[in-house]
């Protein structure tokens, strides 16, 4: 007994010949399957244009436009949720690996058998379904930690302000003892209230719900303020930070960006060269232009421990945290990547245990 077919699943067939497309659309309907039916690849993808399939059958070998420019041109439409492909093609027909290398999912050959059709539009199906599963998933996953994570923000920011008010005296004098307890929840509520804000920027990104502001921001002056913010972090663990710019301040150092991410990008890395750096120096270099490449340089050297060569290729991934023990979450440098990605540039990091490290960003002036 054949397994019941979805009464929601909607396939598209798409043949020149009126009577193969009157023999699919016969079995396929006897089954329980919502048929469509196109005469030609334009009309084809105009169908899918217009409503979503959850199965396409292709004929390879079309007047005009045939099956192997309606794979690709399925496949090239990142808007369009996954469609397997199944290739329709006669046993005289050359081999169909084309198609399979553009996209297409799966093949049968003419004339077409009742069981054998079955069975694979049946498996393409599952395919199809596994997928969405998957992906409803993964969007209900994203929405969970998207919603959990700002409202864990309202009780953090709430008993941040508090610990404020405990350790400005507001709320009475405090014993020395009980100010080195505040002065610990608070450091520790702060970390806590970073690392949600940092998830929460990650799954907007990852959402699509990111909507970057692209204004001339002065790469100079956002480093000066990174660095004036960052001063005193630095001066606690008695280290030098300094920023140094290899051009004249009059030349032009403006790019064309989002001014609080790329804040929050340096922010980040230069916080993490403090980090983990225990003594001697953090350099943030800034390089203007030049005549062949016509983007921005920012250099953030520290003379840190050093990251270990095997750590390297993943450093940026998602949750990759390192194996120092002060390491976090593992977010910061993926969501620095996602920053700069979204400004079309390129982040990259050389580092040498012992030796210290040195991030280099490269940002084009012009989106």
């Amino acid at each position: 007994m054949n397994p019941p077919s979805s009464s929601s699943d909607k396939i598209l067939v798409v043949d020149d010949s009126p009577d193969n497309v009157f023999l699919i659309k016969t079995i396929l309907e006897e089954e329980g399957y919502t048929i469509t039916t196109a005469e030609n690849g334009p009309t084809a993808l105009a169908r899918i244009a217009e409503s979503s399939f959850d199965l396409v059958l292709l004929d390879l070998m079309m007047p005009g436009m045939d099956g192997y420019e309606v794979t690709k041109r399925i496949r090239e439409n990142k808007e369009l949720s996954f469609i397997p492909i199944l290739l329709i093609t006669a046993h005289d027909t050359a081999s169909v690996a084309q198609g399979l290398d553009l996209g297409a999912d799966d093949f049968i050959r003419k004339p077409v058998t009742v069981d054998e059709l079955l069975a694979r539009v049946r498996s393409l199906l599952r395919l199809k379904h596994s997928i969405d599963e998957r992906d409803e998933i993964a969007r209900q996953r994203e929405d969970f930690v998207s919603r959990l994570t700002h409202d864990l923000r309202t009780p953090l920011v709430a008993a941040d302000r508090m610990l404020i008010l405990f350790q400005q005296g507001a709320l009475g004098e405090l014993s020395s003892q009980m100010n080195e307890v505040i002065h610990i929840m608070a450091r520790s509520n702060s970390n806590l209230l970073a690392m949600v804000n940092t998830l929460l920027e990650v799954y907007r990104f990852e959402a699509g719900r990111k909507t970057l502001a692209f204004f001339p921001v002065n790469l100079y002056q956002l480093l000066e303020d990174v660095t004036g913010e960052l001063t005193p972090l630095a001066e606690e663990k008695k280290l030098s930070l300094t920023l140094e710019y290899s051009g004249e301040l009059s030349t032009t150092n403006t790019i064309l960006g989002d001014r609080l991410e790329l804040h929050r990008l340096f922010t980040n890395l230069v916080g993490n060269a403090i980090k983990f750096t225990d003594s001697g120096s953090v350099t943030l270099r800034l390089f203007p232009p030049d005549d062949s490449h016509n983007k921005m340089t920012v250099e953030i050297a520290d003379t840190g421990q050093g990251i270990a060569k095997e750590q390297l290729a993943t450093l940026f991934e998602r949750f990759r945290p390192g194996s120092h023990k002060r390491s976090g979450s593992g977010l910061g440098l993926y969501l620095s990547r996602r920053i700069v990605e979204a400004h079309q540039g390129t982040i990259e990091i050389h580092s040498e245990l012992g030796k210290g490290s040195l991030f280099s960003v490269n940002l084009p002036i012009k989106q």
